[in-house]
């Protein structure tokens, strides 16, 4: 299992995304899942991934590989986000259809899910999610924001933090909350956090990029500040006095 986030705010777009690929009784093993595609000063595209690993890295090289090959169908001809996702989500299922030519294997998902963002010159950023159906889903203005993978345990705080005016440090320090709460509570889910802000417009700029493992001093000490000061509001909550009134039998 894995989980990534991506938020779009007013400012840009944010992606933090975890790297644990496997988490058994005796190997713990890793892999990027955040990954960027750029034509400098054209357009600049993230994606993070989730599902099965050979599956996504099949659509990721492929991506590459049509990119580089100038192929009839590619990152670069798209005139817009929502033609990418088009795009990815394709691909995704012609990987879908190979496995599945295999004959089926009892138990075992082949099946990858993608959050897509970017933006192309000449357009607002755009933000997808893109299902293993090859169909997608776009943000809404309530909640701008996209999970995929183990998503219920840090959905809480994205939804009372997150709204598109929200400062992109303040979404970026909520995404890795959001991960923390997660990481505790599922340990499929872990270090090292990609964590990325592409600025809107900021076609000819690199994105604020950082790769924190586990024991990173910033995210230890957001760690500890986060647990004091939930601790001290749920302190904080009024009193349950008067609210009780007395059992009769």
């Amino acid at each position: 299992m894995t989980y990534c986030i991506g938020i779009k705010l007013d400012e840009g777009l944010v992606f933090c995304s975890d790297s644990r690929t496997n988490a058994g009784a005796d190997r713990v093993s890793t892999y990027s899942k955040l990954h960027r595609f750029s034509v400098a000063g054209e357009r600049q595209l993230m994606v993070v991934t989730a599902g099965n690993l050979a599956t996504s890295q099949a659509v990721l090289a492929r991506m590459e590989r049509d990119l580089k090959e100038d192929a009839p169908q590619s990152i670069a001809k798209a005139q817009y986000v929502s033609e990418v996702a088009d795009y990815i989500g394709e691909l995704g299922l012609q990987e879908l259809g190979r496995f599945k030519e295999g004959g089926p294997t009892a138990g075992f998902n082949a099946e990858a899910t993608f959050i897509l963002g970017g933006q192309i010159k000449g357009h607002d950023p755009e933000m997808y999610l893109i299902y293993p159906e090859g169909n997608h889903i776009t943000v809404s203005d309530q909640y701008p924001f996209l999970q995929i993978g183990e998503t219920k345990y840090g959905k809480p705080i994205l939804d009372r933090i997150i709204r598109p005016d929200t400062p992109h440090e303040t979404a970026m320090r909520c995404a890795l909350v959001s991960m923390d709460s997660t990481m505790r509570s599922n340990a499929t889910v872990g270090p090292p956090i990609e964590l990325l802000f592409y600025r809107r417009d900021a076609l000819d700029e690199p994105a604020l990029y950082a790769k924190l493992e586990e024991i990173d001093p910033y995210l230890v000490e957001l760690r500890r500040s986060w647990d004091e000061n939930i601790r001290r509001a749920f302190d904080d909550l009024p009193s349950l006095d008067g609210v009780f009134t007395a059992a009769h039998d």
